[in-house]
């Protein structure tokens, strides 16, 4: 495959992963109960320690609603409403639990709220003004109510990163895919041997030192391909004898002799298919690529 395919599909894949991670992912109901439930029994465990109670336990988290969720205890207990809102706070943090969600603490025999507060986007609001004022020793239930859906914070950077980095593949892919220049014998013959050249049915490959024609591939000697660039570059012109000597053989310290007259000759039968095309000798002169336009 083409490196620059190969990178547009590469860079393709990213991205369309990181516009996928933007949708909001669907939880098991599962795996968010259960996320609640130790949450919850870490808040349970950490107010009877701030009591100095080791000993009795924290009674199993009950979901008693959808998204609303019970802590209860063994033993009374007293609660500070500051040490509640941080501690909640930090155990839900650890499990990533982000959400808004309303907490209140009710009384187990009269089934009152005696305190409560509400985090939206992340900041708390009283609802009942006691902030700061401890619950005496009682007995209490703890309730949390999710509103909407409890579910980890998802950042954003990986999917701006992910999306970026599928963005510069598919323009490093477009670069690498663009071709070189292909000169055709008819547009002014600027040749770049990077790439194939055509003359009249032939593909002119100077670097691979081959013609294509169709599905059959000519070979040529390093001289030929020296020989078939300097007249493609001036088609239809009369080159001398002594400039392709020179140029070929000469400049790199090889007396020629009959050598030009020789490789004119192979490359005449190598092209020889294609009526279009004419390696002419010039007597007296030089050689000429005639090419019918």
């Amino acid at each position: 495959m083409n490196k620059g395919i190969l990178y547009i599909v590469l860079g393709c894949v990213v991205s369309l992963i990181g516009i996928i991670l933007l949708f909001p992912v669907k939880e098991k109901v599962g795996n968010k109960s259960e996320l609640v439930r130790l949450s919850l029994r870490e808040v349970g465990n950490q107010l009877l320690l701030a009591n100095q109670d080791s000993t009795s336990l924290v009674l199993p988290i009950r979901e008693v609603s959808p998204n609303k969720y019970q802590l209860s205890f063994q033993e009374s207990l007293s609660i500070n409403p500051d040490s509640l809102l941080n501690t909640v706070k930090n155990s839900f943090d650890k499990t990533n639990l982000k959400s808004n969600y309303l907490v209140e603490v009710v009384k187990c025999k009269e089934k009152e709220v005696a305190y409560s507060y509400q985090i939206m986007n992340f900041t708390s609001e009283d609802i009942i003004p006691c902030r700061g004022r401890e619950l005496p020793e009682s007995c209490y239930d703890i309730t949390v109510k999710f509103k909407g859906k409890p579910k980890a914070n998802k950042s954003n950077w990986l999917t701006v990163l992910m999306i970026g980095l599928g963005v510069v593949l598919v323009f490093l892919g477009i670069r690498l895919k663009k071709p070189n220049t292909k000169i055709n014998i008819g547009e002014g013959f600027n040749a770049t041997y990077n790439e194939a050249e055509r003359i009249g049915m032939f593909l002119f490959y100077p670097e691979q030192s081959k013609l294509v024609k169709e599905a059959e591939e000519i070979s040529l000697s390093v001289k030929e391909c020296e020989l078939l660039s300097i007249f493609i570059e001036r088609p239809n012109e009369v080159i001398k004898r002594e400039e392709l000597s020179k140029k070929v053989w000469e400049d790199k310290g090889v007396v020629v002799g009959r050598s030009l007259d020789t490789y004119i000759s192979k490359l005449r039968k190598k092209l020889k298919s294609d009526n279009n095309i004419k390696l002419t000798n010039v007597h007296g002169v030089g050689y000429k690529l005639e090419v019918n336009l």
